[in-house]
């Protein structure tokens, strides 16, 4: 449906529509920090071709100590953007992670000095597909050459550069985020004093590439897509992007959640209607997600964030040996993965493991029993923030720093 519908839920629309505007206006002028290089400072693609300029998007929290090296780098997850710690001003909804973030938090806020950047290729301030082409002066949409993890490791590195920082006490993320965090051990070891990839791997197995292209079909066969062209015709693929997002959003969960939190039960009624309404609470609750998520994310964003994730596979850059990735790395790490995940299951993270193993790093591997699946590192679960806090502080004493970044 176009802007300016009306009739009976133009009212609805009118809201559907104002949340799109507030999202497209922060996809190129974001409320938060944000960093602009210019031709002298391309990013290098692994597509084999320079981006320039490239704008960088992302929060700080807590207080950079002195000689900077209490700098922490939040990565986020496949539809995550830079506001781990803050209201986000799309959504008007708390910070993603401030279950972890926050003063005596895991990642305490006394103590360190948190960024968290919207990915390049997002939609949130960060160079993405609703940007502005300055050669044409029209929104990239798939113009924008294909995104990488790669490519935005390379781009948290110019951002951090640019903070003047030499070395993070530690990258973590989860999903999407702990491939990052992945990936920064392995291009910038000599960067990461600790690294904490959570519920991630150091590849996509086919079974992930195949559901995010169930996702991308879903987006690409709605009418409203137009080949990528849809802001021209100030319209979105809602549809598929919700869809997309149903799908996903499956893979999220686990069995044991979803039979918990729902089971059969029926929605708002007492039988069945014997039509094809949302007669359970769990196609009410995925239509309700979906119609969320289309407010928020951007289509064509969803393409390219997906697609660098199905990209990812630290191996093949290492002849097939992902024990190369890391030989000789002076960077501590704690693993995390969760029994009931069945996108980056525990024995995804037992290879990474095992690789720095064989590389002899040092590192600790956390495999938590919990029900709610890949979400879990999102929500509450205590023995993740126990282990989390118990690792930083070891790394906190072993690196040397003061009690508290405050005390700069």
């Amino acid at each position: 449906m176009t802007k300016g519908s009306s009739g009976q839920n133009g009212s609805s629309q009118d809201q559907v529509d104002h949340a799109q505007d507030v999202a497209l206006k922060q996809a190129r002028e974001p409320s938060s920090q944000s960093v602009t290089f210019g031709a002298d400072k391309p990013l290098h693609l692994d597509a084999g071709l320079d981006l320039s300029p490239v704008t960088i998007a992302y929060e700080t929290y807590g207080t950079l100590n002195e000689d900077k090296s209490n700098a922490i780098l939040v990565c986020h997850a496949l539809t995550g953007d830079q506001y781990a710690n803050s209201t986000s001003p799309v959504t008007g909804k708390p910070g993603w992670w401030n279950r972890m973030i926050g003063p005596g938090k895991p990642v305490d806020t006394d103590k360190y000095f948190i960024i968290c950047s919207n990915v390049v290729g997002g939609c949130n301030g960060s160079t993405g597909p609703a940007s502005i082409n300055p050669n044409s002066k029209q929104p990239y949409g798939l113009e924008l050459p294909v995104i990488t993890i790669r490519d935005m490791v390379r781009a948290q590195a110019m951002l951090i550069d640019h903070l003047g920082i030499d070395q993070l006490f530690c990258v973590l993320g989860g999903s999407m985020g702990g491939m990052q965090v992945i990936q920064w051990a392995a291009a910038y070891p000599e960067r990461c004093f600790t690294a904490i990839p959570i519920a991630a791997g150091a590849r996509h197995t086919s079974q992930n590439i195949a559901f995010h292209e169930v996702g991308r079909q879903a987006i690409m066969a709605d009418p409203e897509w137009h080949g990528g062209r849809y802001l021209d015709q100030d319209t979105t693929p809602r549809k598929g992007l919700g869809v997309a997002r149903m799908a996903a959003h499956v893979t999220y969960m686990s069995e044991r959640s979803l039979q918990s939190k729902f089971g059969r039960n029926l929605q708002n009624r007492e039988a069945k209607t014997f039509t094809f309404d949302a007669d359970f609470q769990i196609e009410s609750y995925l239509r309700h997600q979906g119609m969320t998520f289309v407010d928020r994310f951007d289509a064509n964003s969803y393409l390219y964030v997906t697609r660098a994730m199905d990209y990812y596979d630290l191996a093949a850059d290492h002849d097939g040996q992902l024990a190369k990735a890391f030989m000789n790395t002076q960077t501590r790490f704690c693993i995390v993965a969760f029994t009931t995940d069945w996108l980056f299951p525990p024995a995804e993270s037992r290879l990474v493991v095992h690789a720095l193993n064989a590389a002899g790093a040092s590192v600790s591997f956390v495999e938590i029993e919990s029900d709610k699946g890949h979400d879990a590192f999102l929500l509450d679960e205590p023995e993740m923030f126990d282990a989390i806090d118990g690792f930083l502080k070891s790394a906190h004493k072993a690196h040397g720093l003061p009690a508290s970044g405050k005390e700069a």
